[in-house]
């Protein structure tokens, strides 16, 4: 395969990734808003965070370290089947195990998890051959019918015996690590015996060669794979860090990882749909327009120029989009809860937490453009350096939210979260400053809007406030549509404000943003 088709295959995959990443959120938002109508959100609490926290944990430690030894080596050598299983499922089993009487089936969930991820991890030597000679489609077609199926399942079995409980979701989790294996297998069973197999030369002729034989110990894919472990080790941690800190040191009870869990998820659909895109689109940009690692003086002009304009309007795009998504979150936070997950979620800490996560999103939404160009411009030894900066915030971070959350409940992850990235923000703020020191040019100042834009905040923040506490939620639909009715015209009138006052964004994004995604949907 040619170097053009490699680049093409892999341009597909990831596009694929994408569609699949948007298609699994939307079904996870539908299928969290509709089972949270059936079942506790204890129950919610132990399934999204201890058991899935178990299965990523499995699934991952066995398998990322050697998927990309793997797919970096000449040789596919020898697949793991589930590494750690036996360790982690023991820890597992000596935690503090739910109530039986409100959360029963605990411990034969956790054995149902852990067949569905070895169920899983039997389908990496299919899943390496694949990614390794670009079949890109087969993975999107397998994990596809594989979360339908689990959502189908889980759903049918909710309304059907509510009672079962873990075992409901326990059940659903084996079905999608069954169809997942089950549509790997059967693609490859065509597939060796088809003529396009034989043109290719495939390194394997039958299904059976990928079965367990005499191993043959390769030290250098060995090696290779350690250094892979230790990076994926500390990655796991630091992803799921909130989580291991909820199940191993019972910061929060169920019931409140459970609401947790759900705002935490809504709340990042917000910065994965709308600032992932800007960010991974503009980064591209100055990657490209930039010198990485030289002095702004020692660059051409026109092109440090251009990049200045361009990353103060995006600083003062998705400043202002943080902005009202702070100012709107907080009066609506209540009625948007009670409309998705009911009662379960807008009573109690619910309603707090999105309000706290929608201030969140304005920090995100700054911290993303302000690293997109931090990474564009660095050289290999300040991203270096800065990753160790990063091992330390992630390092605080864990301790920060434990002891925050020992203290304020949920809302101190949402608070350490802030606190981590206020610092990673104020990290590219200062280099920022320092690299366009010896220039004309001041990108930062997309990071102050106009004085007339932050007085139409001010005023919608007050007025949907008030109205939110005349009006909702309790006065029946009619009052909330009032409610609603408040914050259209007061977000109309932000706009409207913002348009005639951000001229210069307002050129930017008709010129530069919207050419840009019309010819992605076209």
């Amino acid at each position: 395969m040619s170097s053009e088709d490699v680049l093409k295959s892999a341009s597909t995959l990831a596009s694929y990734n994408v569609l699949l990443q948007v298609m699994f959120r939307v079904l996870t938002f539908l299928l969290n808003a509709f089972t949270l109508r059936f079942v506790s959100k204890e129950l919610i609490g132990v399934v999204n965070v201890r058991l899935m926290l178990l299965y990523s944990t499995l699934v991952f430690l066995s398998r990322e370290a050697f998927r990309r030894a793997c797919l970096s080596s000449e040789g596919a050598g020898q697949i793991p089947v589930g590494l750690f299983t036996k360790i982690l499922c023991v820890w597992w089993w000596v935690l503090q195990a739910p109530d039986p009487q409100s959360i029963p089936h605990y411990v034969p969930a956790v054995g149902l998890f852990c067949l569905a991820a070895l169920t899983e991890l039997l389908a990496e030597p299919l899943w390496v051959l694949a990614h390794a000679h670009m079949f890109v489609r087969l993975k999107v077609i397998a994990e596809s019918l594989a979360m339908i199926a689990k959502c189908l399942v889980t759903v049918v079995m909710v309304v059907s015996a509510p009672q079962w409980g873990l075992y409901i979701f326990s059940a659903a989790q084996c079905v999608y690590a069954g169809f997942l294996l089950l549509c790997y297998v059967l693609y490859f069973i065509h597939f060796l015996g088809s003529e396009e197999a034989e043109s290719k030369l495939f390194p394997v002729s039958h299904i059976t060669d990928l079965l367990p034989s005499r191993p043959l110990l390769n030290w250098k894919l060995t090696t290779l794979t350690w250094s892979f472990f230790k990076q994926s080790f500390l990655k796991q941690i630091l992803t799921e860090g909130e989580r291991y800190v909820m199940t191993f040191l019972n910061v929060l009870n169920f019931g409140d990882q459970g609401v947790y869990d759900i705002i935490n998820n809504l709340g990042s659909m917000v910065a994965r749909f709308l600032f992932l895109p800007i960010e991974e689109s503009f980064y591209v940009f100055f990657a490209k327009v930039l010198e990485r690692g030289r002095d702004v003086r020692h660059q051409k002009q026109e092109e440090v120029s251009m990049a200045a304009e361009v990353l103060e309007c995006l600083l003062k795009l998705v400043l202002l989009i943080g902005l009202i998504i702070a100012v709107f979150g907080y009066a609506y936070s209540h009625l948007a809860l009670d409309i998705y997950g009911g009662e379960l979620l807008s009573s109690g800490a619910g309603p707090a937490l999105l309000r706290c996560y929608s201030c969140y999103v304005l920090l995100l939404a700054i911290n993303g453009v302000t690293e997109c160009f931090v990474f564009a411009a660095m050289s290999k030894e300040e991203v270096d350096r800065y990753n160790l900066v990063m091992l330390g915030l992630s390092a605080s971070f864990l301790l920060l939210s434990y002891w925050l959350t020992w203290m304020l409940g949920g809302i101190g992850f949402i608070l350490a979260n802030c606190c981590n990235m206020a610092l990673r923000i104020i990290h590219s703020i200062v280099y920022i400053h320092g690299y366009f020191l010896q220039s004309e040019y001041t990108p930062l100042w997309g990071l102050r809007p106009h004085s007339a834009v932050i007085i139409a905040l001010g005023v919608s923040s007050i007025l949907t406030a008030c109205s939110e506490s005349m009006f909702c939620c309790d006065g029946g639909w009619l009052l909330r549509l009032v409610h609603v009715a408040v914050g259209a015209v007061c977000l109309l009138g932000v706009v409207v404000t913002v348009f005639f006052t951000e001229t210069r964004l307002v050129q930017f994004v008709r010129t530069q943003l919207l050419p840009k995604y019309s010819k992605k949907h076209t």
